[in-house]
């Protein structure tokens, strides 16, 4: 059994899919920090230095389960010249 496969069928499984698309807004969110983080040529160390946290706060928020605060986002949006939002759809 292949990759697709074992998710198609654990997505047949109501509980297993509305997990799964919880986790859809953190990793983009990690995505996204990542990419500014990379196009603003700052290192998680440097990242953390403007933010005024350090920088191994820095490597949970894009590698582990971490559920981040909106403060800590939003310090993390400003330190890369964006705005954070917060939309319901």
């Amino acid at each position: 059994m292949d990759h697709n496969e074992v998710k198609n069928t654990l997505m047949q499984n109501q509980n297993v899919k509305k997990e799964y698309n919880n986790l859809d807004v953190m990793y983009d969110i990690k995505k996204q920090i990542i990419k500014y983080r990379i196009e603003n040529n700052l290192s998680q160390k440097e990242l953390a230095e403007k933010i005024g946290t350090k920088q191994s706060a820095i490597s949970r928020l894009e590698n582990d389960d971490y559920n981040p605060s909106i403060e800590f986002l939003d310090k993390v949006a400003n330190a890369l010249g964006k705005k954070l939002e917060i939309r319901f759809h």
